[in-house]
């Protein structure tokens, strides 16, 4: 064989390989399979921390676990039966339920969902509002503004634990400053206030409004940086108000971004548990996910079966707020 023939087929060989053949199947491929192309890394990660630990706590509560894991026996979907018609409200802490069993306000608080639910729109709605006036303030130019930004990131720094026994503290009964003053303005029980589960979950939603209303700041201020200053002289030169570039400028421009910001805090509102622990206790102030973990190591079951009730929760807000979101969803 010649030196010819030989280079020829190496160029040919090279032309038709496999590397070539991937490349030829890419430039096929369009900009929507390219797209979830590139995603199928996420995907795959996204199955594995997230997907596969939903279904096998899906699994788990098909199960019903002996208290001393001795015996475990397959019993479909009755634990969620029993979950929702409140024959698992038994083993609860403390007299809560998982439903409310009246619409009394004693019945309406002694439920994990209804108190859960209180907490997450209470603390996400207030956190919205304060974030979006520091975001506002924060996209001014003043002297200092460095620095002020930097200072609102410090309660969300600070960590869970020491932020609860900062308001444990500021509302015990015995040592507590702020309960005297709050309980003469008939917002909070002047006795026992992180034992009275209205005024615990008052004060643990301030608590979580303190320490989480900068992050919703920092990511609206985001969208605040995004526009494009231009707009706001145009509106200037046409005689708009501050209010009216705010309400036709600035709040269209940033509602994606809000409704991000909404979607993350939501999420996390509906897991709330390490703030009740630390500042009351689980029995005062019930929640799904307090729930979940006093269960856990005597009825694994019922355990799973309320955190994947709760996770279906958290899914269909999420399905909800990007339905709001429309086409600007993420």
């Amino acid at each position: 064989m010649s030196a010819d023939t030989t280079a020829k087929s190496v160029r040919e060989s090279r032309q038709s390989g496999p590397v070539v053949a991937f490349l030829r199947w890419l430039e096929n491929l369009s900009d929507t399979q390219y797209a979830y192309l590139l995603l199928t890394p996420v995907f795959v990660l996204l199955g594995i921390v997230a997907i596969y630990p939903l279904l096998r706590t899906f699994e788990l509560s098909l199960y019903a676990v002996s208290t001393d894991l001795s015996s475990v026996r397959f019993v479909g979907l009755d634990n969620y039966v029993a979950l929702f018609t409140g024959e698992k409200n038994r083993f609860l802490p403390g007299g809560t339920t998982f439903l409310p069993t009246g619409f009394d306000a004693a019945s309406l608080l002694d439920s994990a969902l209804v108190i859960t639910l209180i907490f997450a729109v209470a603390s996400v709605l207030f956190e919205t509002l304060i974030g979006l006036g520091q975001a506002l303030v924060l996209d001014q130019d003043f002297y200092g503004r460095r620095w002020v930004r930097a200072a609102i990131i410090i309660p969300w720094a600070v960590p869970i634990v020491i932020q609860g026994m900062m308001f444990f503290l500021m509302f015990d009964s015995n040592v507590g400053f702020a309960t005297p003053i709050l309980a003469d303005l008939g917002v909070v029980a002047p006795t026992n206030t992180l034992n009275d589960t209205v005024s615990a979950t008052f004060i643990i939603i301030v608590a979580d409004i303190w320490k989480t209303s900068a992050f919703m700041a920092l990511l609206i201020l985001a969208g605040l940086q995004s526009i494009n200053r231009s707009l706001y002289d145009v509106a200037r030169v046409a005689g708009a108000s501050k209010w009216q570039q705010f309400r036709y400028i600035t709040l269209p421009l940033i509602l994606p971004t809000i409704g991000v910001a909404v979607l993350f805090r939501s999420v996390q509102a509906m897991r709330v548990y390490g703030i009740i622990d630390t500042v009351s206790s689980c029995t005062v102030v019930p929640s799904l996910s307090c729930m979940v973990v006093s269960t856990f190591n005597t009825h694994e079951g019922t355990s799973a079966a309320i955190a994947f009730v709760t996770a279906a929760i958290i899914g269909v807000v999420v399905m909800g707020i990007i339905l709001w979101q429309g086409e600007d969803a993420i």
